[in-house]
């Protein structure tokens, strides 16, 4: 599909319709994302204010046929946010949506414009006693458009389910200018096709959204957080499987961690501080969160003694104070930053059945040794099933001398999850990094299914564009 490139004639349209101040500086930020992967073009920046105005900015683009990039927090790792290959895309930013609309406590609801920063709405819900449970690293710089438009994950997923799991209603407009707005805030709406799903995960290729409705949950009044050394991921798992039979809903969070995401923070971040001495080869962190009538710490005893009289876990570290557990999260978020530090070859964010996955693990590490010697950090939210599989240089080595070796890799990895009845993309999303395996690994008829959605929604293209359809 060919498209024009931003030209003083459509920014003259753009600043009839929408006046000067729409328009922030074209800065490279803009075309860049976290891991330095992809470098994009930028024609112009747009920053509306309301939905009215983002339709105006569609509408004109898409009669145009000038591509427009939608832009959250930038925080994506699919190369979702960088047009990489077009000539002079239009940026349209969500940074000035940033409004809390209103909130209902006794509703456990939220509404709020999509530029607002995960954690802002994170703060506006405490505030108000009550928890908005999308946890992610990047919450300071996130906004919740992106993560609605990337059905983020994150560490809670276990108890309260992805993105699309937390949004009761959307706003959103599209390339023919038309505006839908449906924030109301309903548990149940069977009226008709769910097109907000149909938005969330498809990562601004179908419209952009300026305002969500969002849930709120209770906030825990007792809380409990702990690091547990188990000897393999099957231990891992077996554990997860007493917790929740005893605490049921009351498990918040469960990860896995191996011993090479520690001996990497130890190697290229040597200030940080373990609360332990010697680096376990395996680890699972886990928190409790409980009403007034358990004590969550007291629980977390309970399953310790228990999974240690099975001889399933060897030691472990009990948070005994917010700040402990603070540092214990701090220490499970300082991995991924160690991993940039060290440079992965390849980063693979995967999902397999829960079964699945020490089979996953061994076998990985079984083919990957035939490809070649490297180093390999698998940790992720194990209770719901979502790895972070990452092959990395051996010691003394850059990625850069494996470059041959990058695509037999991504290969024995994707090949192995799919083979093991997994997804090649748990929650990052497509992008423009994986459009190729998404072919290769979907069905014809869910290819066909998708680009006829696209052309329905889209009809000129120009939503991101090379993103999810090729």
């Amino acid at each position: 599909m060919t498209f024009n490139p931003v030209d003083k004639e459509l920014l003259a349209k753009i600043e009839n319709a929408c006046g000067y101040e729409v328009f922030r500086p074209a800065l490279q930020a803009y075309a860049e994302e976290p891991r330095g992967r992809w470098i994009g073009n930028i024609g112009s920046v747009v920053a509306p204010r309301n939905v009215t105005e983002a339709s105006k900015v569609l509408k004109i683009c898409s009669d145009a046929r000038v591509p427009v990039i939608p832009y959250g927090g930038g925080t994506g790792l699919v190369g979702g946010q960088v047009g990489e290959n077009l000539l002079a895309p239009l940026i349209l930013s969500a940074e000035r949506l940033t409004s809390i609309i209103d909130i209902f406590p006794k509703e456990h609801a939220i509404v709020c414009q999509a530029g607002c920063k995960l954690e802002d709405i994170q703060k506006e819900a405490r505030a108000a006693d009550r928890l908005f449970p999308l946890s992610l690293a990047s919450k300071g710089t996130a906004r919740i458009g992106g993560n609605l438009a990337t059905n983020a994950g994150g560490i809670g997923v276990i108890r309260y389910g992805n993105a699309r799991d937390l949004c009761l209603g959307i706003e959103a407009t599209f390339p023919s200018g038309e505006i839908w707005s449906d924030l109301r805030r309903l548990r149940k709406d069977n009226s008709g096709y769910d097109l907000k799903s149909l938005l969330i995960g498809s990562e601004g290729t179908l419209g952009f959204v300026t305002a969500a409705s969002l849930k709120l949950a209770p906030l825990p009044k007792s809380e409990s957080t702990a690091l547990l050394f188990v000897d393999c991921p099957k231990d891992a798992l077996a554990v997860l499987n007493i917790a929740q039979d005893f605490f049921a809903e009351g498990i918040s969070a469960f990860e896995l961690l191996s011993g090479q995401g520690f001996s990497f923070i130890q190697e290229k971040m040597p200030d940080v501080s373990f609360p332990f001495i010697k680096i376990p080869d395996w680890a699972i962190l886990i928190h409790l969160g409980f009403g007034s009538n358990r004590n969550a710490e007291n629980s977390m005893i309970e399953l310790y003694e228990k999974i240690c009289g099975m001889k399933l876990a060897y030691d472990g570290v009990l948070a005994k104070s917010q700040k402990e557990s603070d540092a214990l999260w701090g220490l499970r978020e300082t991995i991924p930053e160690a991993n940039r530090k060290v440079g992965a070859i390849a980063s693979h964010d995967i999902s397999l059945p829960l079964s699945a996955i020490p089979t996953f693990i061994d076998r990985a590490h079984f083919q990957l040794s035939s490809v070649g010697k490297f180093r390999i950090n698998c940790f992720g939210h194990l209770g719901d099933g979502n790895l972070h599989f990452n092959v990395f240089p051996e010691a003394g080595k850059t990625k850069d001398q494996y470059s041959s070796q990058r695509e037999i890799i991504e290969s024995v990895v994707h090949d192995l999850t799919v083979e093991l009845e997994g997804s090649i993309s748990a929650e990052h999303g497509i992008g423009r990094f994986k459009v190729n395996d998404l072919i290769k690994y979907s069905s014809p008829v869910k290819l066909d299914l998708m680009k006829k959605l696209k052309n329905i929604f889209d009809p000129n293209g120009i939503m991101n564009p090379g993103v999810i359809i090729k």
